[in-house]
């Protein structure tokens, strides 16, 4: 239980690390968050818990899938708040746009050699 408080506490610290680096520098906040820490991180916690190359090779396969359809959500998010749309607004058709490039990663990812 010690060990998932830790991991929660780090999560979290990173996330507000990212906020009040934005408030000031909001590139170097960009920077900061597009670092996969929380990638890294999850590996090194996965590899303790569960030391199997094949498995880790699987995630680390997946991840980079996965992170693929979350990209085009930081190309809409700037376009919308540019031309007047609402923070909420934007980020919801962000996180729509995002949902629905899962499903499709989902649909089509294993004929890419995903596993889903």
């Amino acid at each position: 239980m010690l060990g998932l408080a830790a991991k929660a506490l780090l999560s979290g610290a990173l996330i507000v690390a990212i906020a009040e680096i934005g408030k000031r520098l909001p590139a170097l906040a960009a920077l900061v968050a597009s670092l996969p820490l929380v990638s890294v991180l999850g590996m090194i916690l996965l590899w303790h818990a569960r030391p199997d190359a094949e498995n880790m090779a699987a995630h680390a396969g997946a991840t980079f899938w996965f992170v693929l359809p979350s990209l085009p959500m930081f190309l809409l998010m700037p376009v919308l708040l540019r031309h007047g749309a609402g923070f909420w607004l934007s980020l919801l058709a962000g996180c729509a746009l995002t949902v629905g490039l899962y499903l499709l990663m989902i649909h089509f990812g294993p004929r890419l050699g995903l596993k889903v």
